[in-house]
C-alpha cells in the first residue's frame, strides 16, 4: 500500500495535490537558481562595469554546453528512474542513480579538459572580442574547473526528486543559491576578485549542494540510494539514458548555436554599439529565463507523476497532468509579458546604469516578449513527450523553436530591420514553433487514447 509519502502515491493521490507536492519544490528550486544567475550579472554590471556583462553574455553559448552534457545525463536518468519506480522494478532504479553517478564524472572530467585546452578559440568564436575576451576568460576558467562538482550535483538533483523527495531536492538548489549569494559580494566587492569572483562563488555554491545530495544517496533511509552490489556501467540502461536526454542535450545545443547567431548578428548590426548590444542580449536572457526557470519547475514537478502513471498504464492521469501543465505554463509566460513590458527600464536599470545600455535592452524587451505567453505552452508540451519517453518528438519540437525557425529568421530580418530584427527573429520562431507543439501534442493523443484503451493499469498494491 502506497503512503502518502511513497513515490507509489504518484500513481493514486490527486493531480493537484500530486501537483503542489511536486513542481512547487520544483519551482522554487528553479527560481532560486535563475536568481542566482541574476544576482551574478547584477553584481558583475555593478561591481566590473558594461563590458563584464558583455563578457558575461559571450559565455552563454559555452555555459549552454556546460547544462547540455549534465542534462543529457541527468534528464534521462530521472525519466527512466521513475518509469521503473512505476512499473514497480527498484533494483532497475537503483542502477540507474549509479550510472548517472559514473556518467556524470566521465562527462564532466572529459568535457571540462577538452574545454579548458581550447578555451580562448572557443570563446572567439563566440563572438568574443578584444574588449570582452580577458572577462569571459576568467568567468569560464573557474566554472569548468567546477564541472565534476556541478554535474554530480545537477545529475543527482533531477534523481532526487524524480525518486520521490521534490522537498530535498528544493532544499539543495536553496542551499546552492543560498551560499552563492552570500560569497558572489563578498568576492567580488570586498576581496576585489572581479568576475571571478562570481564564479568563485557559483562554484562554492554547488559544492555545499552537492555535499547535500551526496549524503541524501549514500543513505539507506532513502527509498532508492547508492548500492554496490548493483551495476554501475550498464550498456542498456545509458543507452536508454541517452536516448531521453538527447532532446534537453539537444535543446541546450542548439541554444549555443543560436546564442553565437544572435551573438554575431549583434556584433555586425549594432555598430559601434556591438558590444553594448550584446550585453543588452546577456540582460534580456537572464529576464527571459527567469520565467523560462519557474516553467521548467512545473515541468520538472510533471516529470515523475508524467512518467509513472505512463509506466503504471494510468492514461487519463497523464493526460490531467499534462492539462494543468499546460494552462500553468501559458499563465506563468504570460505574467512575464505583461512585467517586461510594463517595466523594461526598471529591469534593465538593475543590471547597469548605462544608458545607451539601457535603451538598446528597452527595444529588445518591447519586441522580443511579444508573444511571449504562448512560450509556456510549448516548453511544456515538449517536456511532456520527454517525460513518456518519446525523445524523437521532443527533439523534434526542441529543433522547431530554437534552430529550424530561428536560425532563417535571424539571417534574412537583422538584413532590413538591424537590431530589431534580431528580437523580432526570437518573437517569431516562438510564435511558430507554439503552433507546431500544439498541433503535435493533439495528433499523439488521439494514438495514445487508443493505445491505453486496451491496457489495464498496474497494480501499485
Amino acid at each position: 500500500m502506497a503512503t502518502a509519502d511513497s513515490p507509489l502515491s504518484l500513481g493514486s493521490k490527486s493531480i493537484g495535490k500530486l501537483l503542489v507536492q511536486y513542481s512547487v519544490p520544483a519551482i522554487i528550486a528553479s527560481v532560486a537558481t535563475s536568481l542566482y544567475n541574476i544576482v551574478d550579472s547584477i553584481f558583475i554590471g555593478r561591481g566590473v562595469g558594461p563590458m563584464a556583462i558583455a563578457g558575461l553574455a559571450i559565455t552563454f553559448p559555452l555555459m549552454n554546453l556546460v547544462v547540455a552534457f549534465c542534462t543529457l545525463i541527468a534528464v534521462g536518468g530521472a525519466t527512466i528512474s521513475s518509469i521503473f519506480i512505476g512499473q514497480k522494478n527498484e533494483s532497475r532504479a537503483t542502477d540507474v542513480v549509479n550510472n548517472v553517478m559514473t556518467l556524470c564524472l566521465i562527462h564532466s572530467i572529459v568535457f571540462g579538459g577538452i574545454t579548458l585546452i581550447f578555451l580562448d578559440e572557443i570563446l572567439y568564436f563566440f563572438g568574443a572580442t578584444p574588449e570582452t575576451i580577458s572577462y569571459a576568460r576568467e568567468f569560464m576558467r573557474i566554472i569548468l574547473y567546477g564541472t565534476p562538482i556541478s554535474y554530480i550535483f545537477i545529475g543527482l538533483n533531477n534523481l532526487m526528486r524524480a525518486t520521490g523527495y521534490p522537498k530535498k531536492a528544493m532544499i539543495s538548489a536553496l542551499l546552492s543559491v543560498l551560499v552563492n549569494v552570500i560569497l558572489a559580494p563578498i568576492f567580488i566587492f570586498s576581496f576585489k576578485w572581479g568576475i571571478a569572483g562570481a564564479a568563485f562563488a557559483t562554484i562554492c555554491g554547488q559544492f555545499a549542494a552537492f555535499v547535500w545530495v551526496l549524503h541524501h544517496f549514500l543513505s539507506k533511509k532513502s527509498f532508492i540510494h547508492f548500492q554496490l552490489s548493483n551495476r554501475w556501467f550498464t550498456p542498456s540502461i545509458i543507452r536508454r539514458i541517452y536516448s531521453i536526454g538527447l532532446s534537453p542535450f539537444l535543446m541546450n545545443v542548439c541554444a549555443c548555436v543560436v546564442v553565437i547567431f544572435i551573438n554575431k548578428a549583434l556584433l555586425d548590426y549594432a555598430g559601434t554599439s556591438g558590444n553594448l548590444a550584446v550585453g543588452a542580449y546577456g540582460i534580456i536572457n537572464r529576464t527571459t529565463m527567469f520565467f523560462v526557470m519557474i516553467v521548467f519547475g512545473v515541468t520538472q514537478g510533471m516529470q515523475p507523476i508524467l512518467g509513472f502513471n505512463y509506466g503504471a498504464n494510468k492514461w487519463d492521469r497523464v493526460k490531467r497532468t499534462l492539462s494543468i501543465g499546460i494552462w500553468l505554463g501559458v499563465a506563468i509566460t504570460t505574467v512575464g509579458f505583461a512585467v517586461t513590458e510594463l517595466f523594461p527600464d526598471t529591469i534593465s536599470a538593475m543590471f547597469t546604469n548605462d544608458e545607451t545600455l539601457i535603451g538598446i535592452a528597452r527595444e529588445g524587451f518591447r519586441i522580443y516578449f511579444i508573444v511571449y505567453p504562448v512560450v509556456g505552452c510549448q516548453i511544456v508540451i515538449q517536456n511532456f513527450f520527454q517525460s513518456i519517453g518519446k525523445p524523437k518528438l521532443s527533439i523534434f519540437l526542441s529543433l522547431t523553436r530554437q534552430l529550424l525557425f530561428l536560425i532563417p529568421f535571424l539571417i534574412i530580418l537583422p538584413r532590413h530591420f538591424g537590431t530589431d530584427g534580431v528580437w523580432a527573429s526570437m518573437c517569431g520562431s516562438d510564435l511558430l514553433a507554439a503552433i507546431v507543439a500544439a498541433a503535435t501534442v493533439l495528433v499523439m493523443i488521439k494514438r495514445l487514447n487508443k493505445r491505453f484503451a486496451t491496457l489495464s493499469p498496474i497494480n501499485q498494491n
